[in-house]
């Protein structure tokens, strides 16, 4: 089988790499001016105040972390069904992660679930926009304000999404994006906090650069070799040749996500009256970005398991995934913070459902209803009479 589409592709371009090799032909490589265009151009398309670049979306949803003034010993509410950064961010803070049951229609976290889980402790909501689907903001605004609590939003998924007339970047008190080569635009890697507080902006400025004020080019700029370690940070900076390449992705980003939603579409038409593959739901008052497309299997009335399915997907060159297994179910998580099965039932049964198909804007409509075609054929030939 020499066709194989992956769940997920970056795509670069002529124009993309021409405008690295400029960069890399400056003066500049890292901490130069394309950093602060890079988040002054993802800062205005998300309409929001501020953006500040570093290396990767785990480093990312860090500073977000300690910019919300999490410590030791806080509480921190968090989603199972997530990429593990998404909580272990709380633990780089020594904070307490909290999980938050999903909805099973949307695997989005459950707003309903969440006050009963508040205490004195609690200090932050982590909420992840899964597979690219806005949360519920107008329900974790209520809470995070009625508990006066910070508003985290893993958008790592959704750049570009919209719910109720507003972009994501700008809904939640702080908000991170990922750029890794699967996700809707990429520096190879990297990652953004967006805010309208300048004080949380300004923490992660610092928090990037080892707790240090001042970053080499401003020091250039003043005429000075002075500098001061106000807190313990990291070196969590990004160069400047990996944002001309995001500056470069970004003016692409509304056409691909045009895309996206296109070949979401197609799916969505292939499975619309199949009682054994279920889309995720589409919520109304937003847009979906589409990072992923998931779909759950009912493998109760089918005679394979969801570890044949994958195999033979597999085998005919359709590289589907899974996302995710729960993050209380890592090892880590059971032996360290003694999580265990029961903890969130329905992040554990769905998890045991879902499949990722692929979707990225390069596929074609003959890449879609070959995936479609390949998954009902093989689901039809093993129901359970």
């Amino acid at each position: 089988m020499n066709r194989y589409i992956p769940y997920g592709k970056h795509y670069i371009e002529d124009d993309d790499i021409a405008e690295v090799v400029k960069v890399l032909k400056s003066d500049w490589l890292t901490t130069g001016p394309k950093v602060d265009e890079f988040e002054n151009a993802v800062a205005s398309f998300c309409e929001s105040k501020y953006a500040v670049a570093v290396n990767s979306g785990t480093a990312a949803l860090h500073a977000a972390c300690f910019a919300a003034g999490i410590s030791r010993g806080d509480e921190v509410i968090v989603t199972p069904m997530t990429f593990v950064a998404s909580v272990n961010c709380v633990l780089y803070c020594n904070g307490i992660p909290v999980f938050i049951d999903v909805e099973e229609n949307t695997l989005l976290i459950n707003p309903s679930l969440i006050e009963q889980k508040i205490t004195p402790k609690t200090k932050a909501i982590i909420a992840v926009d899964y597979a690219g689907q806005p949360c519920n903001y107008d329900a974790l605004l209520y809470i995070a304000k009625k508990y006066n609590l910070v508003l985290i939003s893993d958008a790592c998924h959704s750049i570009g999404s919209v719910y109720k007339n507003k972009k994501t970047g700008s809904i939640a008190d702080i908000t991170v994006f990922s750029f890794h080569p699967v996700k809707h635009i990429t520096t190879g890697e990297g990652g953004m906090i967006l805010t309208n507080n300048m004080e949380y902006a300004q923490k992660c400025k610092v928090f990037r650069n080892h707790g240090i004020t001042t970053d080499f080019k401003q020091r250039e700029q003043m005429g000075t070799w002075f500098y001061e370690m106000t807190f313990l940070g990291y070196n969590y900076r990004i160069t400047d040749f990996q944002c001309a390449l995001g500056m470069s992705q970004l003016k692409k980003l509304p056409i691909w996500l045009r895309k996206r939603n296109y070949i979401a579409s197609l799916y969505n038409e292939h499975f619309k009256d199949n009682f054994l593959i279920k889309p995720l739901e589409l919520l109304p008052d937003r847009t979906h970005a589409f990072h992923l497309y998931v779909v759950k299997i009912d493998f109760k009335k089918i005679r394979i398991t969801k570890s044949e399915l994958f195999k033979m997907l597999r085998n005919k060159g359709i590289g589907v995934n899974v996302h995710y297994i729960p993050v209380h179910l890592h090892p880590y998580y059971i032996n360290n913070l003694k999580t265990a099965k029961g903890l969130c039932p329905v992040a554990e049964k769905v998890y045991e459902e879902i499949i990722t198909l692929p979707i990225f804007p390069q596929m074609n409509e003959d890449d879609v209803n070959y995936i479609a075609n390949t998954l009902k054929e093989i689901v039809d030939k093993n129901i359970i009479t």
